[in-house]
Parts: C-alpha cells; sequence; structure tokens
C-alpha cells in the first residue's frame, strides 16, 4: 500500500511540477529581434518620446499667444442697502420728491473680452520660434537616444555571444584535458610517467574547470544584462540566431565619414536648432525696448449696467473698443541685463556645437581606424587557429606514440583555448567596431 502511495504522490510531482520545468522554453532570438524589442520596451526611451511630446504641447501653446484670446467672467455682487437718489421737493414746480437713480442692492455682470496683440516688438512671433525649435531639437535628442539605445543592445547581444563561445572553448578544452588525463593516468599504470607527471596534467584539468564556472556565471550575467536591455524577463533563456563572423564591408575615406556624421548626427541637429532658439531668445530680450500694444473689445450684459443712467434694475448690454499701448521708460536696466543674458546663453550654444563638431571628428576618427584594425586581426586570429588546431593534432599524437613530452601537449592545449578566445574576440570586436562606427555616423544600425 506504502509504495502505491509513493508511485501516486509521485506522478502527481511530475504532472504539477513537471509542466512547470518546460514552460521556461528557450527564445530563439536575432540581433535585429533583439533591437526591436529593446526599442519597444524600453522605459529611458518612452521617457525621452514624452520629452518631445511636452515639447511639441509646449511649442503649440506658445503659438497660441499670436492669435486672439476670447474670455467670459461673470459676477454677481449683494449690496448693502442705501437710500435710492431722489431730488425735490421745490415749490409748486416739483411738489414731491423724484428718484432720479434707483438704488439696486443685487448686482449681476457678464463680461466677453476679446484681445489680439498688434506689436510687441517681435516678442511673441520669436518666443513662437524659440518654443518651435526646442521642440525640434527634443526630436532629435530623441533620434540619438535611440541610436544609443540600438549601440547598447548591440553591444549587449554580442557580449553575450562572445560569452556562449568562451564557454564553448574553455568545455572543449575541459574535454581535451580530461582525455590527455586519462592517457597520463594509464601511462602511469605502465610505469612509462611520473606521478609528477599525472599531477601535471590534473592541476591543468582544476585550472580550465574554474575557467569553465566562470564561463558559466559571465553567460548568465551577460543574459540577464540582455533581458534587461531588451525587456525580457531576466530568466529567459536566449538561444542567439545571429553570428559574429566577417565580412568585406567597407567605408569612404575618413574625411567623407566625418562630414557625414556632422551632416547626420542627432546631436548636431539638436545643437544646430538650439543655437537658433539661442537667437531667438536675443531677440526676445530685445523686445523690452518696443511698446507693447493690444487690441481690446468687451461686451458687457449686466444688471444694472453702470453706463446705462439712471440705474435701472434690468440686464442691458453694452461694448467697448480700445487699444492699449505700454511702454517700459526706466526699469533699471533689466532689459539691458535680460540681453546680455540671452547674449551670453546663445555663446555657450555656438561654443558647444563647435566642440561637438571637434569631438565628432575625433570619433568617427577613431572608430574607422579600430574597425580596419578589427577586420584585419580576424584573418591573423583564424590563422592562428588554424596553426595551433594542427600544433595540437600532431603533438597529441606524438604524446600518445612517446615522442612528446607531457608538457609539451599541455602547452599545446592551453594554446589552442588561447588562440581560439583570440579569434571569437576579434569576430565580436569586428562586431561592435561596425556597430560604434555607425553610431559615431548617427545611423544605429
Amino acid at each position: 500500500m506504502k509504495y502505491y502511495r509513493l508511485l501516486i504522490i509521485t506522478l502527481i510531482t511530475l504532472i504539477l511540477f513537471g509542466d512547470l520545468a518546460f514552460t521556461q522554453e528557450t527564445l530563439e532570438i536575432t540581433i535585429e529581434q533583439a533591437i526591436a524589442f529593446g526599442l519597444e520596451n524600453s522605459k529611458s526611451l518612452h521617457s525621452s518620446l514624452m520629452k518631445v511630446e511636452y515639447s511639441d504641447a509646449k511649442s503649440s501653446e506658445t503659438n497660441t499667444l499670436l492669435y486672439p484670446s476670447l474670455k467670459f467672467g461673470g459676477s454677481y455682487t449683494r449690496l448693502s442697502e442705501v437710500p435710492s437718489f431722489q431730488i425735490g421737493p421745490f415749490g409748486q414746480l416739483m411738489p414731491e420728491k423724484v428718484t432720479v437713480s434707483q438704488a439696486v442692492f443685487d448686482n449681476y455682470n457678464m463680461r466677453l473680452t476679446l484681445q489680439q496683440p498688434l506689436f510687441t516688438g517681435l516678442r511673441l512671433i520669436n518666443s513662437s520660434k524659440a518654443a518651435s525649435y526646442s521642440a525640434e531639437a527634443s526630436g532629435q535628442d530623441y533620434q540619438k537616444d535611440k541610436t544609443d539605445l540600438i549601440y547598447n543592445v548591440t553591444n549587449a547581444y554580442w557580449s553575450l555571444f562572445k560569452a556562449n563561445e568562451f564557454k564553448k572553448v574553455v568545455d572543449e578544452n575541459v574535454e581535451q584535458v580530461k582525455a590527455h588525463l586519462k592517457d597520463v593516468q594509464n601511462f602511469f599504470n605502465q610505469g612509462i610517467v611520473t606521478k609528477n607527471e599525472v599531477l601535471k596534467v590534473e592541476v591543468q584539468l582544476s585550472n580550465v574547470q574554474v575557467l569553465q564556472i566562470d564561463a558559466q556565471n559571465n553567460v548568465q550575467l551577460a543574459t540577464i544584462g540582455l533581458n534587461s536591455l531588451i525587456g525580457l524577463p531576466l530568466e529567459t533563456k536566449l538561444d542567439l540566431s545571429s553570428k559574429a563572423e566577417q565580412t568585406d564591408k567597407q567605408y569612404d575615406n575618413v574625411n567623407t565619414l566625418v562630414q557625414k556624421a556632422i551632416d547626420n548626427r542627432p546631436d548636431i541637429k539638436s545643437m544646430e536648432l538650439r543655437v537658433k532658439a539661442g537667437e531667438a531668445g536675443v531677440s526676445i530680450a530685445r523686445a523690452g525696448w518696443f511698446p507693447q500694444i493690444y487690441l481690446v473689445g468687451n461686451y458687457i450684459y449686466a444688471r444694472p449696467n453702470q453706463r446705462i443712467f439712471p440705474t435701472q434694475d434690468k440686464f442691458k448690454d453694452t461694448w467697448d473698443v480700445s487699444i492699449s499701448a505700454s511702454l517700459d521708460i526706466w526699469n533699471w536696466g533689466t532689459t539691458i541685463y535680460q540681453t546680455d543674458e540671452a547674449q551670453a546663453q546663445l555663446a555657450q550654444a555656438k561654443d558647444g556645437l563647435g566642440l561637438l563638431k571637434d569631438g565628432i571628428t575625433l570619433e568617427v576618427t577613431q572608430c574607422y581606424l579600430n574597425f580596419n584594425q578589427s577586420k584585419e586581426r580576424i584573418a591573423v586570429a583564424e590563422k592562428g587557429v588554424g596553426q595551433a588546431e594542427e600544433n595540437y593534432r600532431i603533438t597529441d599524437e606524438k604524446f600518445k606514440a612517446g615522442l612528446a613530452l607531457n608538457s609539451d601537449l599541455l602547452d599545446a592545449e592551453a594554446a589552442l583555448m588561447q588562440v581560439k578566445f583570440n579569434y571569437i574576440q576579434s569576430l565580436v570586436d569586428f562586431e561592435l567596431a561596425n556597430a560604434r562606427l555607425l553610431k559615431a555616423l548617427g545611423q544605429g544600425k
């Protein structure tokens, strides 16, 4: 009975938890899919997009100041009771008092006001321009953030690829050293080698097993990093479909690339727009030297209407149209200081644009040289892998035939692992160098 009960519990456990174990499937993903996930799920990119929407709304709000505004207001006032205004009597001519103005204690007032700016020293026009330039600059900032995110995802993707490939090399090396240890132990049992030779291989195996643990940990960390960046659950297992490989990709000469970067980089466009906004800011500050002229119209519907005499406890409507003008005669130099502030900010923006262009020239040049260097390293590293594999094969055969020392085979194993590391690193460096150059050109991927 206990046996059957235990069997039933085991089956239930497998049903409940077996399915749970298999739900965590591996997600096969390409570099393009990873970038798409990142662009869709990035909170920082969404925040940047909200800045764009804020700037667009702010620009639209500023533009409304150029157009007529229509406002409605209403009020009710209860006044304390006072006698009506009366005159008389004046003898036989006016034997009784006559009410000239009736006392009205409940006052109702409704006003519709239309206001249109006629001339503001170009303050409103330049404010609209500055807001528009700032909104366009925010859009370029968003494009820059998008380009940065694409590069970060690309970097994380190839970092995980490198971690996976490193682990494969280490795993392969572990198996090679285990096979080597087995051969050495057989030689030791036959009295061909000493115990010290066995210990050398055991030490080598221990070292590569430590590397194996580190490699596994690096894979897990790189997976978590990529998942976090593209908005997937951190525990998601990823199978990378895209492979790092050498291509014949070529770029124009560095001077052409620098000019292309200056023409296309969103941060350059953003800074140029901010310079234009700064120029508009100077014009806004100078508007304080000019009069501010407005056209104002009112429609009043009130009970009593103050313009109607004598006062009547009735709703009456009246209207008026006026032109108002104001000019600062003396404000202790406020306009001068505001103009100086705007000019200083404009100078800072121009200096920032110049520094940015200088930095881009250096960045593109460095990325271009690194790209060409990484391409050359792949061919050298690939040749080294072939040489190391052949060296390992020959040394292994000689060792088994007793024609090579144990230390020779250990060196061949270590050298083979190292050149494979170098080859993987050169492939990943090529992909990242290409991604950095595209980012420097403002093209993303």
